[in-house]
């Protein structure tokens, strides 16, 4: 019987010591800052001349990293290696596969400062984030291995007394790996984990702006035993080297999370069937969100509030299960909104290596200039309380932003800003609110905060979304307790962290021997 497994625990930094730990991490990784990283294809490093600059978003004179970059003559190559690897790594007992993630995991663990220490400088993650990060990609090791164990036993059908029937599930082939970069460490490690130990081979294109953390990655699967060939890392860009990944007869699923557009690119390409391909390529997607909280008349308030600022402004807003959208019952609406406005203002944005900061920066040029687009927009359809300004001189700072009396058709209120960044809209009724929630193109995570029992039940028929959240906020999904994925333009509703995700990179086969 596999032991169930409790979530790792994310670390009191209110307790001396932890803090104290944690800054000599951040000095360890600052000295590290700067080095060279080679792609790894079957085991062996390669330098190109052309690199990928990674530089810390919010000191973007301080480079964490430059990175080779992988073309189309080494993508082939890596793929040409994984398709071998995979007629071997497809053999391994998923017991032994199963090994070598619960040797990453504890390797990780030994190691946690260091890694979020890394998100911290690459990804802008402040402390508490940048240690969830860590944690749950811990989590993903230890989950999906257990699941792994449970998978090997197969799934019990029918025999009848002439025969013996069995159903087994087994790996599909090379996978592109695709993660993204607002959680550089546990998704794509999460994602790299499923893929592999359900005895598929790997193409890791890491995130552009995060290859650094994929690398010390790496490091950890060679550590712990993971055979050359099976993960293969081949940073690029996705203009160079994706579409040709993508669209190769010899790739059998990708595993994608990223905004929509390039989401629903890959799906409409990997579903045209290229001549000497043999399948259909199987597509995992997790894309983007506009998520909602709901604030019916009678709740808790400060509860309210809190949980629209933690779930909007957390890691800058650059989640996709963050809240955008703050749908408040308008007898309420104007104690909701001053409460907010109120935390909001008493948030800290700086650079993260500091503690007491609450906000870090936004990933990149890029996110920054889009974010801060979003503002004319919303002083047109509606009131800027608070926020509004930014600072890109040194890093991509952005003050926390929101805009109240949003109508629910305003563009505020459907488009994926991705940042620090919330609509506050009124609802007349709890109903109202429901149609408002539902009101978009996405359907990844939302929140309903209510003491009224008839309106939480019908909010869990109605609102129409992967990942509900009652009387918290909606982001903090915790693996194995809380299976994440959305509905809609939200993807693929590919439930990570949950009991059936690794049937994605497998297929069934059934063997039937007549006694």
């Amino acid at each position: 019987m596999v032991v169930p497994y409790k979530h790792e625990p994310f670390t009191d930094f209110t307790v001396d010591k932890n803090r104290q730990e944690f800054e000599a991490a951040l000095k360890t990784v600052e000295a590290e800052l700067g080095k060279n990283y080679d792609l790894i294809i079957n085991g062996e490093r390669i330098v190109t001349e052309d690199k990928m600059v990674s530089f810390n978003p919010s000191n973007t004179q301080q480079i964490i990293g430059n990175v080779s970059k992988a073309n189309i003559e080494l993508a082939e190559k890596a793929m040409q290696v994984a398709d071998e690897t995979f007629n071997i790594w497809k053999k391994w007992k998923p017991e032994v596969r199963a090994d070598i993630l619960f040797k990453a995991a504890a390797i990780i663990r030994r190691r946690k400062h260091e890694f979020s220490a890394y998100l911290v400088y690459e990804a802008g993650k402040p402390w508490n984030e940048a240690d969830a990060d860590t944690a749950e990609g811990i989590d993903f090791l230890e989950y999906y291995a257990r699941q792994m164990l449970e998978l090997s036993k197969g799934f019990a059908v029918e025999s009848r007394p002439f025969e013996h029937n069995k159903l087994s599930y087994i790996p599909l082939g090379v996978g592109v790996v695709i993660p993204p970069w607002n959680f550089a460490f546990a998704i794509m490690a999460g994602m790299t984990a499923a893929a592999v130990v359900t005895g598929n081979t790997v193409l890791l294109k890491p995130a552009e702006t995060t290859p650094v953390i994929a690398y010390k990655f790496m490091e950890v699967l060679e550590e712990a035993g993971l055979p050359k060939g099976v993960v293969n890392y081949i940073p690029g860009y996705g203009s160079e080297i994706g579409d040709y990944l993508v669209d190769h007869t010899r790739t059998r699923f990708i595993s994608f999370t990223g905004s929509k557009a390039v989401g629903v690119r890959i799906y409409e390409r990997a579903a045209k069937v290229h001549p000497g391909q043999k399948w259909l390529k199987r597509v995992v997607a997790e894309m983007g969100g506009k998520d909602a909280i709901i604030v019916d008349k009678d709740t808790d308030l400060e509860l309210a509030a809190q949980s629209i600022v933690k779930s909007a402004f957390g890691f800058s807003g650059q989640k996709c299960s963050a809240c955008s959208r703050a749908i408040i019952h308008q007898d309420v609406y104007d104690q909701v909104l001053e409460r907010t406005v109120q935390l909001t203002k008493e948030i800290n944005v700086g650079s993260p290596v500091d503690f007491n900061n609450f906000m870090g920066p936004v990933t990149d040029q890029k996110a920054f200039d889009k974010i801060t687009s979003y503002f004319e927009i919303g002083k047109e359809e509606g009131k800027l309380m608070t926020g509004g300004t930014a600072d890109s001189s040194k890093g991509f700072f952005i003050q926390p932003t929101i805009f109240a009396d949003v109508n629910e058709n305003a563009r505020i209120m459907h488009e994926e800003v991705f940042g620090p960044f919330v609509a506050f809209c009124k609802a007349k009724d709890f109903d109202h609110a429901l149609e408002i929630a539902n009101n978009t193109e996405y359907g990844l995570t939302g929140a309903v905060l209510t003491r009224n029992r008839e309106n939480l039940e019908k909010a869990r028929e109605d609102f129409h979304v992967g990942n509900l959240y009652f009387n918290r906020g909606c982001t903090g999904a915790i693996v194995g307790y809380h299976p994440f994925g959305g509905f809609n333009m939200s993807g693929t509703d590919s439930k990570a962290g949950g009991p059936d995700y690794l049937l994605l990179f497998t297929q069934a086969k059934l063997v039937s021997e007549q006694l």
